[in-house]
């Protein structure tokens, strides 16, 4: 059948006491929204609704860029049934609803599926899950042969209830027919004054419709976020699923609590993660690459053999084989380095090409640059690529040795296997296989006296 999937993301979120609406609160990098997004897209939905209320403009802004989904607007926060009510009218009667929810990110596709099936045979598919503390769950209740029949939210339990430790999710998976009607009879006569969908579990149940619960495997995974403190122990728990599944896949994480990753990360064989290591985007490491303590990784890729020491930070870069980046090395967006390039301590590469072999090992400022091959770059060398108004190029050839302390005015061509002096301010081209240089001559006083103060 085909799937419409509604994903309720109104609530306020109060408790998160933040002008952010709850489902744009992060975990793992992204909002809370965009894991169920994803999830969504991963049971190949036909079309998916997000039914929005408070803050809904920041929503909607925030995947502006995301094609194909359906906003739906919620104006009065009425209840659960109610909202997935405002999508009903958009879904056809043969398609099968899935019910998901903006502030339930870590729900995997794996869980869903047999829902699915479920509602594919005609039966509601509803999610449960055993919970040690059931405390703030609507509890299920089972008849005398294990058959559900109906959901109590916990304000409206007995206490005979509230012992009960199998908890209603809130996901389930129906026909959009049987939905529509059965929504369209739910009533507001509960402590709450609300329309709960977890009713319409009642109702089916009267039509003699059979309901299939399927219990979640991981608690975690189910769980929604209420405060601060709940999206710190969800965090944790993404955490912990990332890193579990980068070790199965043979990476060596030296302590894989002190890891975290907060996108998507494509690792070769025998790598060797240290501590404090931060990885965001999309970040690809070859075979055995080695990152340092406390590194920061973005949208970057990393060649075979090659070693990140510690304290580096590198964005939207491609490095490759056999290269030693830091420590306390930044690479900035467009730093490209090839094979066996070497960069040290304080230097940071902006908008630049490091040709092979080439070494920049001090306290070095590289940007928009083309470096060549086999290139020494001195230490505290610098490119002057900004005149205040436009940025402008260095050009360094093939086999350049440039000296220490040297600024390199753009835009300038250095000619290979030129040589550049210790101190020299370059403004204009060096030719090939040349010796240029700018200094003032060295002056010395003798016997000079150092001025010191009159004693009072």
């Amino acid at each position: 059948m085909p799937l419409a999937v509604v994903i309720l993301a109104a609530g306020k979120g109060k408790r998160m006491v933040s002008d952010l609406p709850k489902v744009l609160h992060r975990v793992g990098g992204k909002p809370m929204l965009a894991h169920v997004i994803e999830t969504a897209c991963c049971l190949e939905a036909v079309r998916c609704f997000v039914v929005y209320g408070h803050g809904g403009e920041a929503v909607k802004t925030a995947f502006a860029d995301l094609p194909g989904m359906d906003w739906v607007e919620q104006p009065e926060q009425l209840g659960t049934g109610h909202a997935v009510g405002q999508a009903l009218p958009a879904i056809p009667d043969r398609d099968t609803v899935l019910v998901l929810y903006g502030d339930v990110p870590l729900i995997r596709a794996e869980t869903l599926r047999p829902l699915l099936e479920s509602a594919d045979k005609g039966y509601v598919g509803l999610l449960t899950v055993e919970l040690a503390n059931p405390t703030g769950y609507g509890r299920i209740i089972r008849d005398a042969a294990g058959q559900v029949i109906r959901i109590v939210e916990e304000k409206d339990t007995t206490a005979e209830q509230r012992l009960l430790h199998e908890v209603n999710t809130g996901i389930l998976a129906v026909q959009a027919q049987r939905l529509r009607a059965w929504v369209a009879a739910l009533k507001n006569h509960n402590s709450q004054g609300e329309y709960y969908l977890t009713d319409v579990i009642e109702l089916a149940v009267s039509e003699g419709i059979g309901v299939e619960a399927f219990r979640a495997y991981k608690p975690e995974e189910v769980l929604g976020v209420n405060d601060r403190l709940q999206l710190a122990q969800l965090e944790r728990y993404y955490q912990r699923r990332q890193v579990e599944a980068l070790m199965l896949n043979g990476v060596t994480l030296r302590d894989p609590a002190r890891v975290d990753i907060r996108g998507t990360v494509i690792a070769g064989r025998d790598v060797v993660i240290d501590v404090n290591v931060i990885l965001e985007g999309e970040v690809r490491l070859g075979d055995r690459v080695t990152i340092g303590p406390h590194c920061v990784l973005r949208d970057t890729v990393v060649g075979d053999d090659t070693e990140i020491l510690s304290h580096c930070r590198i964005e939207e870069a491609q490095i490759g084989r056999r290269v030693r980046v830091g420590p306390f090395a930044r690479l900035r967006p467009g730093a490209r380095l090839a094979d066996g390039v070497r960069v040290g301590n304080f230097v940071e590469i902006k908008q630049a090409r490091i040709g092979q072999d080439s070494k920049v090992n001090h306290l070095t400022y590289i940007g928009d640059a083309e470096i060549g091959a086999d290139v020494n770059v001195g230490a505290g060398t610098i490119t002057c690529n900004y005149d205040g108004a436009n940025k402008h190029k260095t050009i360094i050839e093939d086999r350049v040795f440039v000296g220490s302390n040297v600024a390199l005015v753009a835009p300038v061509k250095i000619g290979e296997g030129a040589t550049l002096g210790a101190g020299s301010t370059i403004t204009k081209d060096v030719p090939a296989d040349s010796l240029s240089l700018t200094r003032a001559p060295q002056k010395t006083v003798a016997d000079w006296q150092r001025p010191s103060k009159k004693s009072s």
